[in-house]
């Protein structure tokens, strides 16, 4: 019992510092699909984008011999403007034609949509593969290999650890989400962004450019999906297609914190980080996610709109 319980709580401590950083993922998602109603199929791609963008801040950009194990970090938040860039140009030039006041009917809206995300994803991972080549590239730093361990009181010999490279991702992410719903809620720009996607029509008669409210959620949400690429990439290997393996987790973290709702999509976020570690105290590793997609169909059969989604009428 006293192994279980130890091994018990490593899981939960695991599954609690991946699922921050998952939660980040699945904010950068909700919020552009909140804002602009888009099913954004390449969010994935663009936090591999963000991935290797930290690999060449660090290897090129940031002199590692002055900032120390704090260049990792430091690279993985200055993905952040470029991505950010990135996703307001992307969306002036292509998303735009599809969303915002250009949009013709909401159905149609939407198969344009997937289609368009759908060839941008395809252009990311080929042109990686072209570039960068297919083999798995990483990160890794002395803070990978390193935990803190904090005893247990019932045993002496007992222990739990955290890794000192995802501890510090954890921070940041849950630093960065408290940040950026204060911005949502109390600044004049997160009102702006909220009344474009509660009313569009209304939020053009007083003013408000949705269009280019839009462009900023999509530059937000791709910024986010980047940095989150850089804070993974310490533990997790980098290669083009590595997008598909995280839009899945994305997806299945905004549908079970309920659609609509960004502070349920990163408890959704934290939800799977902890179903994933937590499974894998009875099932094989290579059963993780089917654990995830256990728990997300029924927690769709006993709640449907999700763990903080409302319940609409349909009419």
């Amino acid at each position: 019992m006293s192994a279980f319980i130890e091994q018990f709580l490593q899981a939960l401590a695991a599954g609690l510092l991946v699922g921050c950083v998952y939660g980040l993922m699945c904010v950068g998602l909700a919020f552009i699909f909140g804002i602009m109603r888009v099913i954004n199929f390449a969010q994935g791609d663009f936090m591999m984008v963000g991935m290797y963008l930290a690999i060449f801040i660090v290897t090129n950009l940031l002199t590692t011999a002055f900032l120390g194990q704090a260049a990792p970090f430091i690279a993985a938040l200055a993905t952040a403007p470029v991505m950010f860039a990135g996703g307001y140009a992307l969306h002036r030039c292509l998303i735009a034609r599809t969303t915002g006041t250009r949009a013709t009917s909401e159905l149609e809206a939407h198969q344009a949509q997937l289609v368009l995300t759908l060839g941008i994803a395809l252009i990311l991972q080929n042109g990686a593969l072209i570039l960068l080549g297919s083999a798995p590239v990483s990160m890794i730093t002395p803070l990978s290999s390193a935990a803190w361990q904090v005893p247990l009181l019932y045993d002496e010999f007992a222990a739990v650890f955290f890794n000192k490279a995802r501890t510090i991702d954890a921070g940041i992410a849950v630093v960065i989400a408290l940040v950026f719903f204060w911005v949502m809620g109390h600044t004049q720009m997160g009102k702006s962004l909220r009344a474009a996607a509660d009313n569009p029509e209304a939020a053009l008669y007083n003013g408000i450019d949705v269009d280019r409210a839009h462009r900023i959620a999509f530059g937000l949400g791709t910024a986010i999906a980047g940095v989150a690429g850089g804070l993974i990439i310490l533990y997790y290997p980098v290669q083009p297609f590595v997008g598909i393996d995280f839009i899945i987790i994305m997806y299945a973290g905004v549908v079970l914190g309920g659609m609509g709702s960004i502070k349920g999509a990163f408890w959704g976020g934290v939800t799977i980080g902890l179903v994933q570690q937590l499974a894998t105290l009875v099932l094989p590793l290579q059963l993780q996610n089917a654990a995830i997609f256990v728990i997300f169909l029924l927690l769709l059969l006993l709640r449907p709109q999700g763990l903080f989604g409302r319940v609409t009428e349909r009419a």
